[in-house]
């Protein structure tokens, strides 16, 4: 049991060392389009809610 615990953090120890790690300047970047596309995506589910909200209280107000 302990020796395949063992091994298992040995094989995880190699793998970490052949991850190709990104630089700053590609972090900073992939930051910069994560925030672009939560607020994109927040602005469109807004719209999107409002305007279900204004159908859904027209068709109360009808019937």
């Amino acid at each position: 049991m302990f020796a395949r615990i063992k091994a298992y953090f040995q094989e995880t120890a190699a793998e970490m060392k052949r991850v190709s790690w990104a630089t700053f300047p590609e972090l900073r970047e992939s930051t910069w389009v994560v925030i672009v596309t939560v607020v994109l995506v927040t602005i469109f589910v807004f719209v999107v809610d409002k305007g279900l909200d204004l159908a859904v209280k027209a068709l109360i107000s009808i019937a």
